[in-house]
């Protein structure tokens, strides 16, 4: 490596005389005695050939030379600066685990995907996913054992909206999922098809009823074929033309991409369900929430979200 001809010890030494306009209190400002200053500033002025200060009534001037020094002073001093702040963030930020949560189907089809791009990206972040139910998620982050949670709007309580700084994030579109095998269009009857659907004390089913009032129907009137405890079991069972059902596109992307099953997207106004980015107000300050809070936006405004999720064909 090649030897400069000044050390950056020498540089803040003439960096403070300029501010502080004495040697004195250059010295005492360094921690250094006055003599240390004084041979710091012969050594560099003969390494670079070239007097640096003139000395005038008891005053200090920097001759054309020692203010070109003294400009690439102020230069590497702040770069030494910029890099020290950096070294010292990394090394905060290796003790620190940031922790996403949602539940289990966001979790594996979407969350998953999102940390592990962000990880990408910012490869010296700790980020873990945390999956837990939608209506303990509030509370989680709340309490600190999640710091950003994905989870569907209506499910955070109205008595923590002050608590939490939300953000709309993304709307589930659902589909009628059919088998590759049957041709199918929304006009229709919707009565001759047998459903397979989400049990009655689940969460979704009520989403899936709010589908079907649009269409004046209750799924009573619906041939159920099957009613089961998840959307695996359901996913699983329209492949085996047992019949069709109302999914997200985001459950059954892999299904889509490799044609092995087909859908109907259902374009109807108020009936999306909408997922939001929670975090505690007083932990949205924090960086690395921010990098991450951030940069699901990101992926969402560059046009990535669906490209990621294999959704874009």
């Amino acid at each position: 490596m090649k030897d400069f001809s000044f050390t950056l010890r020498q540089l803040k030494v003439i960096q403070t005389i300029k501010t502080e306009g004495n040697v004195k209190i250059t010295a005492k400002h360094l921690k250094l005695s006055q003599p240390a200053v004084s041979l710091q500033l012969k050594q560099l002025q003969q390494d670079i050939y070239s007097k640096i200060l003139i000395r005038k009534k008891n005053e200090i001037y920097f001759t054309p030379e020692g203010e070109l020094v003294l400009d690439y002073a102020n230069k590497v001093l702040r770069l030494c600066e910029e890099a020290d702040k950096a070294i010292l963030y990394l090394k905060t930020i290796k003790k620190f685990t940031l922790i996403i949560g949602s539940n289990k189907m966001l979790g594996k089809y979407l969350s998953s995907k999102i940390i592990e791009i962000f990880c990408r990206r910012y490869s010296y972040s700790h980020v873990k996913l945390k999956i837990c139910c939608d209506k303990s998620l509030s509370w989680n982050i709340i309490n600190g054992r999640v710091d950003i949670g994905i989870l569907p709007d209506n499910e955070v309580p109205t008595n923590l909206y002050n608590l939490l700084h939300r953000t709309s994030y993304f709307e589930e579109q659902l589909a009628l999922v059919i088998p590759i095998s049957y041709e199918y269009q929304l006009t229709n009857d919707l009565t001759k098809l047998n459903l397979v659907t989400i049990k009655p004390h689940l969460q979704s089913r009520h989403f899936i009823d709010n589908i079907l009032n649009r269409f004046n129907l209750e799924l009573k009137q619906l041939k159920i074929r099957l009613a089961l405890n998840s959307s695996e079991a359901i996913k699983r069972s329209v492949y085996n033309e047992l019949g069709v059902a109302f999914l997200s596109p985001i459950y059954v992307k892999e299904e889509f991409y490799k044609k092995r099953l087909n859908s109907i997207t259902l374009n109807l106004k108020n009936t999306n369900k909408r997922f939001t980015l929670a975090i505690n107000i007083k932990n949205k300050g924090f960086y690395l929430s921010k990098q991450f809070y951030d940069y699901c936006f990101t992926i969402i405004n560059r046009n990535l979200y669906n490209k990621f999720l294999n959704l874009d064909y």
